[in-house]
């Protein structure tokens, strides 16, 4: 590839592609990077003529990277993470008198964990903080890009080379309406949830997988009712009697302490899992989200929920 060729080719062209590749639309991509549909396409035929080879193929309503497109789209990831080292760098002469830390949390944190980056907020108010909400395959996937500083999350990757750092006790238990037949019996086991109606979190969520993996190990056979991806729904939907759910003890504290949920009193719950702080071992930090990740870990506990553990 010639050297003019290279200076000819312009990060707007090379972004464009990369947001049409991971969409599959031209509209998605143009909502991402906040420009119109037009110039989405004109940014992407400018880079095809200039390396005179297709970068993206239509199939159906989507469009698909070439074998080509895939090569460029590869390259694109990596000069956004030579421009982020860059940036990290400059931001790590700043100090904490500004910069910014950006945080990933899975759904079931945020009852406690926008409360502790308030206060991270209130004592390095020139730190700007970034903070995305998912369920664990979406911040697991946001760690991967290097999109995150710091992830807030109760089951760390095992697939990734990840720093992570205890926060506190996460518990697990099962809930029901007040008046279920099973509130107030002592020692449950858990075979007597065999043939209730479970409300289920969504697939991908840390949650789900906790209860599958429960009951697999004590034989508990539930009938699976709705499957919901939010918790405040799931809460809403115990109360209303629709069912029973496995659920984190931190997001029910209040429906618990006044009274519109019941906790079932089964043998082997709650299961005590671990809040983390994690982030990527090759991630270079900068100093406000080394400081957001010393922060989390020492103050952390106290912003967790008083759940009855």
């Amino acid at each position: 590839m010639s050297e003019n060729l290279i200076r000819a080719l312009t990060l707007k062209q090379l972004r464009a592609l990369a947001a049409v590749a991971e969409s599959g639309s031209v509209s998605a991509a143009a909502r991402k990077l906040n420009v119109t549909p037009p110039a989405v396409t004109m940014q992407v035929q400018l880079l095809e003529a200039s390396l005179d080879v297709p970068l993206l193929d239509r199939s159906g309503d989507r469009f698909r990277p070439t074998d080509a497109g895939r090569e460029v789209v590869a390259a694109v990831a990596r000069i956004e993470g030579a421009i982020n080292d860059c940036m990290a760098a400059i931001e790590s002469m700043k100090g904490l008198a500004g910069g910014r830390v950006s945080v990933a949390i899975v759904s079931t944190a945020k009852y406690f964990a926008p409360m502790a980056l308030g206060a991270f907020g209130r004592a390095h108010p020139g730190v700007d903080v970034t903070l995305s909400v998912g369920n664990r395959a979406d911040v697991l996937e946001l760690l991967r890009a290097d999109a995150v500083d710091v992830a807030i999350m109760g089951r760390p990757p095992e697939d990734l080379d990840v720093v992570r750092t205890v926060i506190g006790g996460h518990p697990h238990i099962v809930i029901a309406p007040p008046d279920h037949p099973l509130v107030g019996r002592v020692g449950l086991q858990p075979t007597a949830l065999t043939g209730q109606t479970f409300l289920m979190r969504e697939p991908g969520s840390g949650t789900r997988g906790l209860m599958e993996r429960l009951f697999e190990a004590e034989g508990v056979k539930p009938k699976i009712g709705m499957e919901i991806g939010s918790n405040e729904t799931i809460k809403q939907a115990v109360i209303a009697g629709l069912g029973l759910a496995f659920i984190s003890a931190h997001t029910v504290a209040a429906e618990l302490a006044d009274g519109r949920i019941a906790r079932l009193d089964v043998a082997g719950l709650p299961i005590i899992r671990q809040w983390y702080v994690v982030r990527r071992t090759a991630k270079r930090l900068t100093p406000p989200a080394e400081a957001m990740c010393a922060f989390l870990t020492e103050r952390g506990p106290t912003f967790l929920p008083q759940a009855g553990e």
